[in-house]
């Protein structure tokens, strides 16, 4: 079967996550993507957290840079530029998180891209934006969930605004940044995609940007609950093992209520269950710190209630479900993500893990030749 992207070309010169990423869900659908890459240097990724034991490279690595070509060019010198924009030529799309000013400085900003290529897409992932009195900062993942109202929201109430564990605002914007660049190739138009870490993280933040402009509502923090739905959180059982527990839709929060005995009239509504969230959340324990996790799980499934086991991540790796989709696929002798979504009659592909610096550089050049 044809890939749905297939012969689109994409110029990765990003690094380290939310841009290369974007960059690796046009390759997982079969974009040719050429990652370019600083002679020596490498995507940062490359270096960064741990690295499997049988070849020494990162997890991150192979996962970023799978599917991608690899060359090296030194986009400080002239060679390396003029390299680059013979590559801009012959395609679609290049993506880059320089910081905002940078591609200008090298000589290789928007007005000269296009003028080599009028057709061509330039998705710039950056932290703050190509404008504003921000853009020039230096853009992180910590600074966005920071600036973005989500670490205020998170922890429990008398504790300290927690961050995310993992990359949270790096995939996010990797998402965004794709989903944006294929809205700009259906275009047809050559043109600017300006993507950054605050914005990506703020549209996951819902109703609350209203609700604060509006009314000046702060959410609080409520560690796993939420002000809209109770129950709603995390309960450790009497085995150790914990459960997650959700109540948003009416009929399950009354038979989640009656499954516990608090089968009472008066919380009967979204407010009266919110008005009682410590006495509901103090049954919760009780009820669940009886039982062991697999008895409160059955306990649900037979109430037709919303719960499930809190997992590891060796967890889902050994879920039956998640093995049955295929959600974790093995690429090269690394386990890692399947692609983000099946589409039934032009799927996806993951063609090899990320591969050595430069591995594809006499390939690729000798191409512009042909």
């Amino acid at each position: 079967m044809t890939t749905p992207l297939d012969g689109l070309r994409v110029l990765d010169i990003s690094t380290v996550l939310a841009a290369p990423a974007c960059a690796r869900y046009l390759a997982d659908f079969g974009a040719d993507v050429i990652k370019v890459e600083r002679p020596g240097v490498g995507d940062g990724t490359r270096n960064m957290f741990r690295r499997h034991p049988d070849d020494d490279v990162t997890y991150f690595w192979k996962l970023l840079g799978r599917g991608k070509r690899t060359i090296e060019l030194d986009l400080k010198s002239n060679d390396g530029r003029e390299t680059l924009l013979r590559l801009c030529e012959t395609a679609d799309v290049i993506v880059e998180n320089f910081r905002p000013g940078t591609l200008e400085r090298l000589g290789l900003g928007p007005d000269v891209l296009l003028g080599r290529n009028p057709d061509l897409v330039i998705t710039r992932v950056s932290g703050f934006g190509q404008t504003g009195p921000y853009a020039g900062r230096a853009g992180f993942a910590t600074l966005a969930e920071a600036m973005s109202g989500f670490a205020s929201l998170s922890g429990e109430p008398d504790g300290a605004p927690l961050l995310p564990p993992i990359a949270l605002t790096d995939e996010i914007t990797g998402l965004t940044a794709a989903f944006a660049t294929m809205v700009a190739l259906h275009s047809g138009v050559g043109q600017v995609v300006d993507v950054n870490l605050l914005e990506s993280l703020l549209q996951i933040m819902g109703p609350l940007v209203s609700a604060a402009a509006v009314e000046g509502y702060e959410q609080p923090r409520l560690g796993s609950g939420v002000p809209y739905t109770v129950p709603r959180g995390t309960w450790q059982c009497s085995d150790g093992g914990w459960v997650a527990v959700s109540t948003s839709a009416e009929s399950v929060a009354r038979r989640v209520l009656s499954l516990i005995g608090l089968d009472d009239e008066t919380l009967h509504s979204f407010d009266g269950r919110v008005a009682a969230r410590e006495r509901i959340d103090a049954r919760m324990a009780e009820w669940i710190g009886a039982r062991t996790q697999d008895e409160v799980l059955a306990a649900f499934d037979d109430a037709q209630a919303a719960a499930a086991p809190v997992y590891s991540m060796n967890d889902v790796l050994a879920d039956p479900h998640v093995r049955a989709r295929g959600s974790v696929v093995d690429v090269d002798g690394t386990p890692m993500q399947g692609l983000v979504a099946a589409l039934s009659a032009t799927p996806g592909q993951i063609r090899w893990a990320g591969r050595p610096a430069g591995a594809d550089t006499d390939e690729v050049l000798a191409e512009l030749d042909d």
